[in-house]
């Protein structure tokens, strides 16, 4: 037997792939471990997206090295060092350069190649390896079947890679151009999940809503096709997905809030700035108001949606009327929550040679006011859940003896009184506390 550890950065795709990682290497006779000290093999699966992710990834890499040389010299035993994911792939060259212990680096389209790179790998003769190719075949052709139960909550990568180019992403240098995975591939691996103990799929793409998987007969399914499809898997009780563009909400996606009762009523939709000028900057490819009309299309088909969104601020040549218009937006639409950054300049995208860079106390102070007015929006909403009755995701321990933490439709973290029995099963609960990042529950009596 021999130990994996994974350590993941950033989204859920993510999340997914360190999963398929370990179902990868479990043949060879991984078994996952908690602790890098004790490892046999460590990974370190990457995200390139915000500021300085790279030199997180190096400072990490200097204490691995320090479990590396205590394994060998007082242990007498190898650990092999890999680097994975997005960082990987930008920065393959530079991690070689600057960290010769590594000894196996590995984009985010190759690491299903994991078994035959351990063989090649040679710790003793610093011989490393490097993949970082796109290659010809697909990742998801050659994966196996799942390891483990992922638990009742699990994530369905169906759609990779991004075609739209935003002056600020470096998904696709890193991820490659938009791939969607047929639809019969997708539906088979639902129904494992959901046979494992699953009751809950988030679908995830970088452009997710984008998704066009091929059927059987040669004809391609849509987002919101597949999940209607998936919504007759028995024993699916919910559906998410994320991450959205906004071009890519059709029709179809948007009557499914309304047609299928397992779509959970929560919808991530970044929009990124309220300006259109800053928008058009971004290479988002659309205004405002086509953001507006979707939203109330989306309201109109299903009116108790909770919507989260992604907001940059500092943009090149942001000023403050630019800024503005974004806590317009926010005003406007009123979200349940948010993720927002400052800009931080990526290396190969068009934003970051800009000559209008924005001073960063400028742009530290426009995430203030920003954070301000999204918290207050987040209580709010969490606030207007006191005294209703939900259905809760019972999906793990919590912090306390005899605390269960739980997830609401809306995306909620809920804490409620439970016991391990109840992980997996939804409950009907009453919320009698909403605060800033989470509900209060309790049984119904």
């Amino acid at each position: 037997m021999k130990r994996l550890f994974i350590k993941t950065y950033g989204c859920q795709m993510n999340v997914y792939d360190s999963d398929r990682m370990t179902d990868v290497l479990a043949p060879l006779g991984y078994v996952p471990t908690d602790t890098a000290e004790s490892a046999d093999m460590v990974i370190l699966n990457t995200c390139h997206i915000r500021e300085k992710a790279a030199e997180k990834v190096f400072s990490e890499l200097g204490r691995l090295r320090q479990h590396k040389s205590r394994a060998e010299e007082q242990e007498g035993r190898s650990m092999l060092i890999a680097v994975a994911g997005c960082v990987a792939q930008a920065e393959g060259d530079e991690i070689t350069r600057r960290a010769p212990w590594v000894d196996m680096v590995v984009g985010p389209q190759t690491y299903h190649r994991l078994p035959e790179l351990v063989g090649q790998a040679d710790p003793a003769a610093r011989k490393r390896v490097v993949d970082t190719d796109f290659p010809a075949e697909v990742k998801f052709d050659f994966l196996p079947e799942e390891h483990a139960s992922r638990g009742p909550a699990a994530f369905l990568s169906v759609q990779e890679g991004c075609d739209k180019f935003c002056s600020f992403c470096v998904v696709p240098y890193t991820r490659g151009a938009e791939y969607s995975r047929p639809a019969s591939s997708v539906l088979e691996e639902a129904r494992r999940l959901v046979a494992s103990g699953t009751v809950e799929l988030t679908l995830l793409g970088q452009n997710v809503n984008a998704y066009h998987g091929v059927m059987d007969s040669g004809e391609t399914m849509s987002l919101g096709r597949l999940i209607r499809e998936l919504a007759e898997i028995d024993g699916l009780e919910r559906i998410r997905y994320t991450t959205s563009h906004p071009l890519d909400m059709d029709e179809e996606l948007i009557t499914a809030h309304r047609d299928v009762p397992q779509l959970m009523p929560y919808l991530h939709l970044p929009v990124q700035s309220g300006s259109n000028r800053i928008l058009t900057a971004m290479n988002r490819r659309h205004d405002a108001d086509t953001y507006f009309r979707i939203i109330d299309r989306l309201r109109e088909v299903k009116p108790d949606l909770a919507l989260s969104g992604d907001f940059i601020v500092g943009f090149p040549g942001e000023t403050d009327r630019d800024f503005a218009d974004t806590l317009k937006l926010i005003d406007r639409v009123g979200y349940a929550s948010a993720y927002s950054f400052k800009y931080s300049q990526r290396p190969g995208t068009p934003a970051a040679t800009e000559d209008v860079q924005v001073d960063e106390q400028v742009k530290s102070d426009r995430l203030s006011a920003l954070q301000q007015l999204l918290d207050a929006q987040q209580l709010a909403f969490n606030k207007s859940a006191e005294g209703q009755e939900m259905d809760i995701l019972i999906e793990r321990a919590g912090g306390r003896e005899g605390q269960m933490t739980g997830r609401s439709p809306f995306m909620q973290s809920v804490y409620l009184n439970g016991d391990a029995a109840d992980i997996g099963k939804i409950r009907r609960m009453k919320i009698i506390e909403g605060r800033q990042n989470s509900l209060l529950a309790e049984a119904i009596s």
